[in-house]
C-alpha cells in the first residue's frame, strides 16, 4: 500500500467513510496515520466504593444488588441501579438508557466506569459505561485513542482504518538521522506511529509520543532558520520615509500611546527604513494596543506611495479591521483608501476589489486567505500584517514575492508564551513586546469558584444583561458523546434559556460550518445575542466592548495560557468586566494553578507560572495550547523537547552535525 494513495484504498473504506474522512482532512493513507488521537481512554484498575471520592473519574466493580429500576420525570427516562463490594454500596444513574433494565442482571459483577456525582456521603455514578467483569479485565492498564471526529465520521470507523492500513503494510519510512536518533534517544518512525496509535503500554506510547514531538519541533524548526537566514539577506525593496503626518496622527489620537507602543513604533519605523525587509513580531496581550500601531504603520506605507494588507483569521474580524480602519481615516482625514477581499464575497464584488487592488487605488486591503490567492495581483505591495494564527511560511512569502517585490511582514501575536520559548518559537523573527495596557482600561475583576457557584452566577449574569450588557459561557466540550468529562455546548446552552427565559442564548463551536460561525458571532458582536455558549473557537474572535462576563466551566481542562486568552474576550470596552472560573475537581493542585490567574492579569506572568506548575502535563488527556498549530506537540508540556530539538535543528542548519536539512 502507497502512503499517497487515496483512503478508498483501505480495507473497509466506502463512499460514505472517505466523505467523512475528507472532512476532517485525510484524503491519503499518509494523512490518516498522522491523524493522531486527540485523548486516550484509560481503563484503570477498579477502585474499592471507600476509596471513591468525589468528582474522581473512575472504574468500581461491584455486584448488582437488584434489577435496574426505570421512572419517567417529564420527558426523561431515568433508570437507577445499585451495585455492592466488600467495603460499600455505589449508585448509578442514566438517563434515556431504559434498555438496562432488560441487560442487567440482578446477582452479576458488573464494572461501572465514569465520572462520580454526588453530596460526599452518597457515591454515584452518572451516566457511567457499564462493562462485563471478565470484559473489563481484559481492557485493564490499556489505552484506547479517542480521535477527532466529525458528524460523519465515527471513532471506530477511524480506528479501523488505521488498523488496516498498518497491518496492509503502510508505514512511513524513517526521515530522521540514526544520529539524531541515537543523540536524544528517540525510537524509529514506525514503531512510533504504530504505538501513538494504539500503545501497548504508558510507557510505550511515552516513548513514541516523545519521537513524534521531536520530529514536529525539529521540522518547524529548521524551516524557521532556514527562514530566518534567507530573510536577512532580502535587501528592503521598500524603503518607507519617516513622515511627519503619522506623528501628527498620533498627537491627534483620544488618548497618548503607553510607552511600550511608542517604543514599538519606532522599532518598526525603524526596520521599514533600514536596508533589509522587515520580519517583526509584536507581542502582546489582548488589548494592549497592537492594531493602532499596525494601522499607523500601515498609513506610513500609503504616506510613501505603498500598498499594505492585513490578514485576519475570520471574515468578522476582517469586516471589524476595514470598518474601524475606514472610521480612523475619516476621523482623522487621512484619505486612505481601504478594500476589503474575503471568500465569502460576490464574483463581482471580488472582481471590484481585484481590479482595485491591480490598479492602485487602494492604499489597505484588509481580508483573510483570499489575499494570497492567485488572482490577487498587488501594485507595490509593501507592507503584510498578520495575526499568528495565520504566521506567513514558505509557501505564504513564495506566494506574495511571486506577486512582485518581497514584501515587509509584521506578525501580531496576542499568545502569552514565555520569553525563553518564545525565542526558540520565533527564532527567525525580530521580537517586540506591548508589555502595558492602556491607562483608562479598567482591570478584568476575577472570581474562581465551585459548582456550587453556577446559581449565583446566573443570577449575576442577569444582572448584567438586564443593564443591556453581554456574556461568553465557555465550555470544553461540543457534546456530550465526546467523553465522560466536562460541560459541552450543546446541552449547557438549552439549559442556560431555561434559566435566561427571554434571552437569546446562541451554540458556537468549530463543527459548525464556516458561514453559520461567521453570522453567529456577527449576531453577537450587534448585541442580538445575550448570552454566547461557546467553546474556545472564541479565542480568536470579534472586539466586542459590550460583553462584560466570562464564565468558563471545567477552568482546570484548560492551561493557564489559554484561560487568559479566552478572558481576553471581555474586558475590551468602558464597562467594567468579570470573569467566572467554575472549578469542579476540588482539587488543591488545581485550585493552586488556578488562583495563578485569578490574582493577575500579566500574561507574560501568568504563561511562566503556567510552564512552572504545569510539568510534564496529562499526556493522556488534550492538547492545552494550540500554538502555531503543531499536530501533537504542546509547547508548555513538551518544553523540554522543544529545547533539544532546538539544539539539533542549529547544529543541522550549521551543518556542524553532518545531517542535511530534511525535506520539509
Amino acid at each position: 500500500m502507497n502512503l499517497d494513495d487515496g483512503i478508498r484504498t483501505i480495507k473497509g473504506i466506502g463512499e460514505k467513510a472517505e466523505s467523512a474522512f475528507r472532512k476532517a482532512g485525510v484524503t491519503t493513507v499518509r494523512e490518516l496515520l498522522y491523524y493522531f488521537p486527540r485523548s486516550y481512554e484509560c481503563f484503570e484498575p477498579p477502585v474499592p466504593a471507600s476509596m471513591l471520592r468525589y468528582r474522581d473519574e473512575a472504574a468500581f466493580s461491584g455486584v448488582l444488588l437488584t434489577s435496574p429500576v426505570t421512572r419517567y420525570v417529564r420527558n426523561m427516562k431515568i433508570t437507577e441501579a445499585v451495585f455492592r463490594d466488600d467495603s460499600g454500596t455505589v449508585k448509578a444513574v442514566w438517563f434515556n438508557m431504559p434498555y438496562l433494565s432488560g441487560s442487567l442482571k440482578a446477582g452479576s459483577e458488573y464494572v461501572i466506569r465514569g465520572r462520580l456525582n454526588g453530596n460526599g456521603i452518597t457515591r454515584r455514578f452518572s451516566q457511567p459505561k457499564v462493562f462485563r467483569a471478565e470484559e473489563y479485565r481484559e481492557l485493564e492498564s490499556t489505552l484506547r485513542p479517542v480521535y477527532p471526529l466529525n458528524r460523519d465520521l465515527k471513532g471506530n470507523v477511524v480506528s479501523k482504518a488505521v488498523k488496516a492500513a498498518l497491518d496492509g503494510g503502510a508505514l512511513p519510512e524513517e526521515t530522521l538521522s540514526e544520529k539524531l536518533l541515537s543523540a536524544y534517544g528517540l525510537t524509529d518512525i514506525r514503531k512510533a506511529i504504530r504505538e501513538i496509535h494504539f500503545p501497548s503500554s504508558k510507557e510505550a506510547f511515552l516513548i513514541a509520543r516523545k519521537r513524534l514531538v521531536f520530529e514536529e519541533f525539529y521540522r518547524f524548526l529548521v524551516r524557521i532558520k532556514e527562514l530566518k537566514k534567507n530573510v536577512e539577506k532580502v535587501p528592503n525593496s521598500f524603503v518607507f520615509g519617516d513622515r511627519k503626518e503619522v506623528d501628527e496622527v498620533v498627537e491627534a489620537l483620544p488618548f497618548t500611546l503607553t510607552g511600550a507602543q511608542a517604543k514599538v513604533l519606532r522599532e518598526l519605523r525603524d526596520d521599514v527604513s533600514g536596508p533589509s525587509v522587515m520580519n517583526r513580531l509584536v507581542q502582546g496581550d489582548v488589548g494592549s494596543g497592537k492594531t493602532i500601531i499596525a494601522f499607523l504603520l500601515m498609513y506610513e506605507a500609503a504616506l510613501n506611495g505603498y500598498q499594505s494588507a492585513i490578514m485576519a483569521p475570520t471574515e468578522v474580524l476582517a469586516k471589524q479591521h476595514a470598518e474601524n480602519f475606514r472610521k480612523w481615516s475619516e476621523a482623522y482625514g487621512l484619505n486612505l483608501s481601504v478594500t476589503l477581499l474575503t471568500g465569502s464575497m460576490t464574483a463581482r464584488e471580488r472582481r471590484t476589489a481585484e481590479e482595485k487592488i491591480a490598479l492602485h487605488q487602494t492604499d489597505i486591503i484588509v481580508g483573510t486567505n483570499a489575499l494570497i490567492q492567485e488572482k490577487v495581483h498587488y501594485s507595490d505591495l509593501a507592507l503584510v500584517v498578520t495575526d499568528e494564527q495565520h504566521r506567513f511560511g514558505v509557501n505564504q512569502r513564495k506566494a506574495l514575492s511571486e506577486k512582485g517585490r518581497m514584501p515587509h511582514v509584521l506578525v501580531m501575536s496576542a499568545t502569552p508564551i514565555p520569553r525563553t520559548l518564545g525565542m526558540i518559537l520565533y527564532g527567525d523573527m525580530n521580537v517586540s513586546i506591548i508589555d502595558e495596557l492602556p491607562k483608562n482600561r479598567l482591570p478584568i475583576k476575577n472570581a474562581l469558584v465551585d459548582i456550587e457557584y453556577r446559581g449565583k452566577a446566573y443570577a449575576f449574569i442577569k444582572k448584567e444583561l438586564a443593564a443591556g450588557r453581554q456574556a461568553y459561557v465557555i465550555c470544553p466540550k461540543v457534546t456530550e458523546t465526546e467523553g465522560n468529562e466536562g460541560e459541552n455546548v450543546g446541552d449547557y446552552a438549552k439549559a442556560l434559556r431555561n434559566v435566561l427565559p427571554g434571552v437569546r442564548v446562541e451554540a458556537l463551536h468549530g463543527r459548525m460550518k464556516g458561514e453559520e460561525k461567521e453570522r453567529i458571532m456577527e449576531a453577537f458582536g450587534k448585541n442580538e445575542i445575550g448570552v454566547l455558549v461557546s467553546t474556545t473557537v472564541i479565542e480568536v474572535g470579534i472586539d466586542v466592548p459590550n460583553a462584560t462576563v466570562i464564565m468558563i466551566e471545567n477552568a482546570e481542562r484548560f492551561g493557564l495560557a489559554e484561560l487568559h486568552q479566552l478572558r481576553g474576550r471581555v474586558g475590551r470596552g468602558q464597562y467594567q468586566s468579570y470573569c467566572i472560573l467554575v472549578d469542579t475537581t476540588k482539587s488543591d493542585a488545581s485550585r493552586e494553578r488556578l488562583e495563578v490567574l485569578a490574582s493577575s492579569n500579566d500574561g507574560f506572568f501568568i504563561a511562566s507560572e503556567d510552564l512552572r506548575l504545569r510539568g510534564p502535563g496529562d499526556f493522556f488527556g488534550i492538547r492545552q495550547s494550540g500554538d502555531l498549530a503543531f499536530r501533537l506537540a504542546d509547547i508548555y508540556k513538551d518544553a523540554a523537547i522543544l529545547k533539544c530539538a532546538e539544539e539539533a535543528a542549529e547544529r543541522t542548519v550549521k551543518r556542524e552535525d553532518g545531517v542535511s536539512s530534511p525535506v520539509l
